[in-house]
């Protein structure tokens, strides 16, 4: 099956979303290149970037999870190769 590289960009403002958050992320840990998590105090928020090469239909279902829980916004953009 052919994979595609992309960029999951995540903001979390509900501290109580980590663990759903990790545990999806967790279940398609094969895909995961590499992760990168920083809190923003400030802001009190945490930003996250999670690189992937997965399967079209994988990536939009990792993005789809994640986005429906609630205090976490989720965008993601895709390599053109």
């Amino acid at each position: 099956m052919e994979t595609r590289v992309a960029m999951i960009g995540i903001i979390v403002e509900k501290s109580e979303a980590a663990e759903k958050l990790n545990g999806i992320l967790h279940e398609y840990s094969q895909y995961i290149i590499g992760r990168m998590g920083i809190p923003y105090e400030k802001k009190n928020v945490s930003i996250i970037s999670v690189a992937v090469d997965a399967p079209s239909d994988v990536i939009s279902a990792v993005s789809g999870k994640l986005g429906a829980i609630d205090g976490v916004t989720v965008k993601t953009i895709y390599s053109k190769v």
